[in-house]
């Protein structure tokens, strides 16, 4: 026994040896070095000297910071919880297709998922062109003219959520897809059976089965919309970036831009700890709400 027992230690030590070392060294030491420089004046390559503090004080005080705190928040508002309620909605009704057509619709809502940000941006930036913009007429229908989407400050989050969740959603509803494959028939015959609506077999039986799935799909996009960057970026290009900064575009404006390197790893480490704790909480949330 104990000699089987080394065996598969031993076997287990081989197998995951080479994944531990490589998280290490991909994640956990650029983390504590992360950490370091936070704490240092220094610029994004090169020695520092120490600053304790310092950085975090001037942190609680940065008004952009607060501002750029305000707009992931806000994106993340807009997208999360809207971005998974559509995903879900569209994969219950590509369920209800067969066959190709089934096929065909599922990769027209999957398509924009593998296009990559710049072409995202260049065909939306295209739609919504003052001049001569198909959706012009759709927008004017709300404000009775047309509207730069990109450069009026109340329109643009709005603007980039929409495109996100165009883009992005693919993902969630291939998850929501293959979880409602999962739920056995038999269940929705016996529901049928019993003389339950569709509305009652949605929030008894569909919606309470697929609550794994949707609390991943939540996680998921949680954790990529805290970190949002590129769309921002690329839209807001020669407009007011101050006013739309998010939290990752700060980070590339003072490392980056700027070259201050301990400031700009302060704000990554204030970014972390916001990824960290929210995804805990969401995730003892959803655990409170399977357990009811």
């Amino acid at each position: 026994m104990l000699k089987s027992r080394k065996s598969e230690v031993l076997a287990a030590i081989v197998l995951a040896g080479p994944f531990v070392a490589l998280y290490a060294w991909m994640f956990i030491y650029p983390t504590i070095q992360m950490v370091h420089l936070s704490f240092q004046n220094a610029p994004l390559i090169g020695e520092g000297t120490w600053a304790g503090l310092k950085n975090y004080t001037k942190l609680l005080s940065d008004r952009t910071f607060k501002t750029a705190v305000w707009n992931t928040a806000y994106f993340v508002l807009l997208t999360v919880v809207p971005g998974t309620a559509v995903a879900l909605a569209i994969a219950l009704m590509v369920s209800r297709l067969n066959g190709w057509f089934q096929s065909i619709i599922l990769a027209m809502f999957f398509v924009p998922y593998v296009l990559p940000v710049t072409v995202v941006y260049i065909l939306w930036d295209w739609m919504v062109n003052v001049q001569f913009g198909v959706l012009q007429p759709v927008i004017a229908l709300f404000t009775g003219k047309p509207v730069n989407v990109w450069r009026t400050i109340p329109w643009f989050m709005p603007g980039v959520a929409i495109v996100t969740i165009w883009w992005t959603n693919g993902f969630s509803i291939l998850l929501f897809l293959a979880g409602i494959r999962n739920i056995p028939k038999e269940i929705y015959e016996a529901a049928l059976l019993d003389g339950a609506s569709r509305t009652q077999v949605f929030w008894r039986v569909t919606w309470p089965l697929l609550w794994p799935v949707t609390v991943l799909c939540l996680t998921i996009q949680l954790i990529l919309q805290l970190k949002i960057f590129d769309q921002v970026y690329l839209f807001s290009m020669g407009g007011r970036t101050q006013v739309t900064m998010v939290m990752v575009q700060y980070i590339f404006e003072q490392g980056f831009q700027r070259n201050n390197g301990g400031y700009a790893a302060t704000i990554a480490v204030a970014l972390f700890v916001i990824v960290v704790a929210v995804s805990v909480l969401q995730l003892q949330a959803a655990r409170l709400r399977r357990g009811t």
